[in-house]
């Protein structure tokens, strides 16, 4: 989301676990960015973006672009096509509001972990109370959310498919056993970040039982239109949305309608919706390939879903992450994703977050014999020379 593609900022600083050396001599596989080549092409559509000017106290939504967001997430939300609607300057922005109209300082969160670096930072810079949710193969497990929800938790931040960093998407049976838990507590707020939508080669499973009241659906463009053309749609229950609206009205702030018409004038192109499709499928497929290459150097690894490959080593993570440093390497160590990662007893992480997709076939065949190479504490051949 906007910020930085993974980059909030603060603490945990964005570069730590990553080794001491300036980034510019390394390649860097820690951005969790798109691949420039597989964003459509704003240019065609700016021209139909430029209208009449908009001036105070008009719909802070572009009817058009409404219509069309009422269609995206209609099939995923309680209340259908009716659902409120609201609009932020990415997910970052809309899940920062959420907690704000909802919390007060010092209430808890039940957050993911690991979790994506931007809802750490929201979390700690208002004084919430982070409290983590451990993240398994199918996603936030229910034993953990109810510890949570039973610890105090007043909100809830999930990731539906393509968990950042894991890449964790909820399987159907945990999609029950989280909705069975969260039935318990009906006016928890419940946050679902489906930042990778149409990208996702999951399907989207709701974790929201019949009947809750209060829950938020944010979708976000940054990752198939770009990190700059910062908008989220963002549907609601009404009272959630009624809230939303005092901090995002009329006359105080609005996204530009001309970012609104701009991001419908692509999304409702078919030669770009076909664009996001490819790439969501060359993101996979590049995934899977760099995975299957590590396997078969002896480090086994499984590609599940998102940007990025979440890969287990053998050793301390920042250990390894130093390592591929010296062999040319910038990489992010799960470490940087964890809720309280220098609490007294925490283990070091094992697990390095990579993003492969813009390797090329040589990079990835030299990358995962480097990459094994670290992870068994090989020295890199300069040290041995």
């Amino acid at each position: 989301g906007p910020g930085g593609p993974d980059d909030p900022g603060g603490p945990p600083r964005a570069d730590r676990g990553a080794a001491d050396v300036p980034a510019g001599t390394l390649r860097d596989l820690g951005t969790g960015n798109p691949d420039p080549a597989l964003i459509p092409d704003l240019a065609p559509a700016l021209v139909g973006a430029i209208g009449r000017p908009v001036l105070y106290g008009e719909p802070v939504i572009d009817p058009g672009f409404e219509a069309w967001a009422r269609d995206w997430v209609a099939p995923d939300v309680p209340t259908g096509a009716d659902a409120d609607l609201t609009l932020t300057s990415g997910a970052v922005d809309a899940i920062e509001r959420l907690l704000a109209q909802s919390l007060v300082r010092d209430d808890a969160v039940a957050l993911e972990d690991p979790c994506f670096l931007a809802s750490i930072q929201t979390v700690r810079h208002a004084g919430y109370r982070a409290l983590p949710v451990p993240v398994d193969a199918e996603g936030m497990t229910a034993d953990g959310l109810r510890a949570a929800l039973e610890a105090g938790a007043r909100a809830v931040v999930l990731t539906p498919r393509a968990q950042n960093p894991t890449g964790a998407s909820l399987s159907a049976r945990r999609a029950e056993e989280l909705r069975a838990v969260l039935a318990e507590h009906p006016y928890v707020l419940v946050v679902l970040d489906d930042y990778y939508s149409f990208l996702s080669r999951r399907p989207f499973r709701s974790p929201l039982p019949a009947g809750h009241r209060r829950w938020a659906l944010v979708r976000s463009v940054s990752k198939f239109l770009g990190p700059d053309l910062c908008l989220a749609v963002t549907a609601t229950d009404p009272q959630t949305a009624g809230r939303l609206a005092l901090r995002l009205s009329p006359g105080t702030t609005w996204v530009s309608h001309l970012l609104q018409r701009l991001a419908h004038g692509v999304l409702a192109d078919d030669a770009s919706r076909a664009l996001v499709e490819r790439a969501g499928e060359h993101y996979a497929a590049r995934n899977a390939e760099v995975a299957g290459l590590l396997t078969a150097h002896g480090l086994p690894a499984e590609a599940a879903d998102g940007m990025s490959l979440w890969v287990p080593v053998p050793r301390p993570a920042r250990e390894v992450a130093a390592e591929l440093a010296r062999r040319g390497w910038r990489v992010r160590t799960g470490d940087e994703f964890r809720l309280a990662p220098g609490s007294a007893g925490a283990d070091p992480s094992r697990h390095l977050r990579l993003t492969v997709h813009d390797l090329t076939g040589a990079e990835a065949q030299r990358f995962a014999t480097d990459l094994v190479g670290a992870a068994g504490g090989a020295p890199a051949a300069a040290d041995r020379a």
